[in-house]
C-alpha cells in the first residue's frame, strides 16, 4: 500500500482504533500490534496544501508558498492570543470565520502530567487522543479561539501548556484529579480570567463545570526503553515490530515515529506477521 502520508485517524470503539492513511488508502492497524511494520520514504513531497511536489516540508507537511500563505500557517494557530484578525491582516477571512470564530474549549489534560490547551468544541475528543492523553476534562468554553487562546496564557502561568512527547511515550502518567485541578486553577486564575471578561463582554468565556473527564486506554503492549526517535529524511526505510500506538506515535521496537511531522511524505507501508 502507498500513497501520501497524512495524520493517523483514531475513533473510539470504544477503545482508541488507528488507521494510518496513505493518499486515497487507509491501513488498519487495529490487529496490527506484535506484527512487523515496514515503512519505505519514496523521496517524494506533496504539499498537503496544494498537492504540488516539494523538495521540503514546512509546518509539518506544506511547500513553502503555502506556508507563507495559507492561515493554517500562521503563527497565531499556535499562539491564538496573537490573533491579528481585527486588524485586517488576517491571511485567510474567510477560512478564519469557519475556524477560529467558532465555540472552543480549554481543557485540562493528563498527557506527560498535567497540562492545559484549546481545541475547537467540534475536535473533541480528536484533539486529546491525537496528544496521547490519557485523560481529559473540558473547563471553559469561550466564544472564538482568540479568547481561548487569552485564557490559556492565564492559566498556563499556573501549569504546563506544552506536552514532554518523550515522557509520553516512556510510560503511563499517573492518574490525576482533573476535577480537583479545575478547581484549584479557577480559583488561582479567578481575578485574571474576571479582568479578561471584563474588558471582553460577559459571554467572553463561561466554566463548563457540568462537564466530566473522559479517559483512554490507548493500544500499547510495552514502551520503549530508551525512547529514541526515527526520523524518514535520514532513514528511508523504517522497519520493527508495532509495539503500540499513542497520540499520533508509532511505537517499534526499534524507536518512535511522529506520523504527524511527516505529513505529505509519499510512502509504502507494509505489515507481517
Amino acid at each position: 500500500m502507498q500513497g501520501s502520508l497524512r495524520k493517523m485517524e483514531c475513533t473510539l470503539e470504544p477503545e482508541p482504533r488507528y488507521h494510518l492513511p496513505l493518499g486515497e488508502n487507509r491501513l488498519a492497524l487495529g490487529d496490527a500490534l506484535g506484527r512487523t511494520l515496514t515503512l519505505r520514504f519514496s523521496g517524494q513531497i506533496l504539499c498537503l496544501g496544494c498537492g504540488r511536489q516539494t523538495s521540503k516540508s514546512f509546518n509539518q507537511g506544506y511547500c513553502y508558498p503555502c506556508f507563507v500563505r495559507l492561515a493554517a500557517c500562521d503563527l497565531c494557530i499556535v499562539k491564538p492570543e496573537r490573533c491579528h484578525f481585527a486588524a485586517g491582516t488576517c491571511r485567510e477571512p474567510d477560512w478564519a470565520q469557519n475556524h477560529c470564530f467558532t465555540p472552543h474549549s480549554v481543557y485540562l489534560a493528563n498527557t506527560s502530567g498535567l497540562k492545559v490547551g484549546i481545541t475547537r468544541n467540534s475536535q473533541i475528543p480528536t484533539r486529546w487522543l491525537d496528544q496521547g492523553a490519557t485523560a481529559a476534562l473540558k473547563i471553559l468554553e469561550t466564544t472564538d479561539r482568540r479568547l481561548a487562546g487569552l485564557v490559556e496564557v492565564i492559566i498556563a502561568r499556573h501549569v504546563q501548556d506544552k506536552t514532554d512527547w518523550r515522557r509520553m511515550l516512556s510510560a503511563e502518567p499517573p492518574a490525576l484529579d482533573l476535577e480537583r485541578e479545575r478547581d484549584r486553577l479557577l480559583e488561582q486564575c479567578g481575578p485574571e480570567l474576571e479582568a479578561l471578561r471584563q474588558n471582553e463582554g460577559p459571554q467572553a468565556w463561561r466554566a463548563t463545570m457540568e462537564a466530566t473527564a473522559q479517559t483512554f486506554t490507548y493500544p500499547v503492549l510495552s514502551y520503549p526503553r530508551p525512547v529514541r526517535a526515527l526520523n524518514l529524511d535520514k532513514q528511508a526505510e523504517i522497519s520493527g515490530r508495532l509495539q503500540g500506538i499513542k497520540g499520533q506515535y508509532l511505537l517499534l521496537d526499534c524507536g518512535v515515529l511522529n506520523i504527524r511531522k511527516y505529513g505529505g511524505y509519499v510512502v509504502s507501508a507494509e505489515l507481517q506477521d
